[in-house]
């Protein structure tokens, strides 16, 4: 059955009128729980070479890439490794990614981050580090305009510490073309909400991305989202939707096969660990009150994050 498309809304991040940006940003969220950013400081030259760089490392033999395999949240995850939707009988997600966490500098002193030898991928370490210091700059600004479309203060965010030394996690992800004869339904990405903050998604054209908005109405109606030359797909995570009380929206989405190869790189932007994530002023009352107790971020993820993988 085919699929109707969603139109989502255009958001500028270098507008001159921040207040109507807010409130285009907040209808965004309240309705759907994704929009596109543009004018977003990371230029397409660098989001053509991520992508070539991605696409060489995904190349690499399985027995390469395994070197590499993921520890700490970062690293290699092979095809099936994962099932975002824990509901599904199926084997696992028909994809492969590789997982960049934060980057080091003045406050993160250790790093975990694995890398491909420069000698194998010349050049894929810088390129993956510029792109990832670049997105999370340009989410750092959105989450100003996110607090303005709560009523909130512009430096809400940063003030709760929910910015200082975010956690900034790069995921590149190949979805194969051609797979595997089943006779089970299989997905690149099975239906799932992502769980954290926010999520700024870059693709290549090829479509496949889908939306549920009424997640908790079945059966479930899909919607394609389509590709934007130069814009980041954004969308809300678990996180902020417990943060505003289930104002804003943690939409339902997934990857379904095109037959044809798909790489995408998907941003996401958490608080730092120890932020703790409690119902905001503006959205809740005596008639709306609180539906989640406080949490630290860091232990929310780490629950989520358990029972994704198979194995």
């Amino acid at each position: 059955m085919m699929s109707e498309s969603i139109q989502l809304r255009i958001i500028d991040l270098t507008s001159p009128d921040p207040i109507s940006t807010a409130r285009a940003i907040r209808q965004a969220c309240v309705e759907v729980g994704f929009f596109y950013l543009i004018n977003h400081g990371v230029d397409e030259k660098l989001f053509k070479e991520v992508l070539e760089q991605s696409k060489k490392f995904f190349s690499l033999p399985l027995e390469d890439k395994m070197k590499l395999l993921r520890r700490n949240h970062r690293g290699y995850t092979p095809l099936y490794a994962e099932k975002l939707d824990t509901s599904s009988t199926t084997q696992g997600d028909s994809k492969e990614s590789f997982y960049i966490g934060s980057l080091e500098g003045k406050s993160v002193v250790s790093n975990l981050n694995q890398w491909p030898a420069e000698e194998v991928l010349p050049s894929w370490r810088s390129t993956m580090e510029d792109y990832h210091r670049r997105v999370l700059d340009a989410g750092i600004r959105l989450i100003s305009l996110i607090a303005l479309a709560l009523d909130l203060d512009e430096d809400f965010f940063h003030k709760a510490g929910a910015c200082d030394s975010p956690n900034g996690f790069l995921r590149l992800l190949h979805y194969p073309g051609e797979l595997l004869l089943s006779e089970q339904v299989v997905y690149g990405a099975s239906a799932h909400s992502d769980y954290g903050m926010l999520t700024l998604l870059a693709t290549d054209d090829v479509g496949g991305l889908q939306v549920c908005r009424e997640k908790f109405n079945r059966p479930h109606i899909w919607e394609d989202v389509h590709h934007l030359s130069g814009a980041f797909i954004v969308n809300i995570g678990d996180m902020m939707e417990r943060w505003t009380n289930c104002l804003f929206r943690s939409t339902l989405h997934r990857v379904m096969p095109t037959g044809q190869e798909r790489y995408s790189m998907a941003f996401f932007l958490d608080p730092n660990p120890d932020c703790v994530v409690e119902c905001l002023k503006s959205c809740c009352s005596d008639s709306s009150p609180p539906r989640f107790p406080p949490i630290r971020a860091g232990e929310y993820l780490e629950e989520r994050l358990k029972v994704t993988y198979v194995s």
